[in-house]
């Protein structure tokens, strides 16, 4: 089992720039591939970016590319998501998630999910 803990989120104004942290407990992260999701109101969970085990290969929504970065640091079992150029699009809940396949991007592929932190960009 892997317990996954988000943090980072909160308000913020077009252009600002805001860093999520997903923090993992119960097994190492290094067997898993990390991922972010977002799910806005009335919307599907959409992929956002993922990690490989290792840090060296990441995959982005294209959406995103230029503005996210996805890296995580398996000596402290941790995951982060740093944001850049936010715009009023990118509001929704941020999750990060595990699972033990690279390039995923469907939310059934993973495993293990957080509770969520709240992202919203004003205008």
């Amino acid at each position: 089992q892997v317990q996954l803990v988000e943090s980072g989120g909160g308000l913020v104004q077009a252009g600002g720039s805001l860093t999520l942290s997903c923090a993992a407990s119960g097994r190492t992260l290094s067997s898993y591939c990390m991922g972010w999701f977002r799910q806005a109101p009335g919307k599907e969970r959409q992929f956002v970016a993922a990690v490989s085990w290792s840090g060296g290969s990441t995959y982005y929504l294209d959406s995103v590319k230029g503005r996210f970065t996805i890296s995580r640091d398996n000596a402290k079992n941790t995951v982060s998501l740093q944001m850049n150029s936010l715009k009023p699009e990118d509001t929704a809940v941020y999750y990060c998630a595990a699972t033990r396949s690279w390039a995923q991007v469907r939310p059934t592929a993973y495993d293990y999910w957080g509770q969520g932190t709240q992202v919203t960009v004003s205008s």
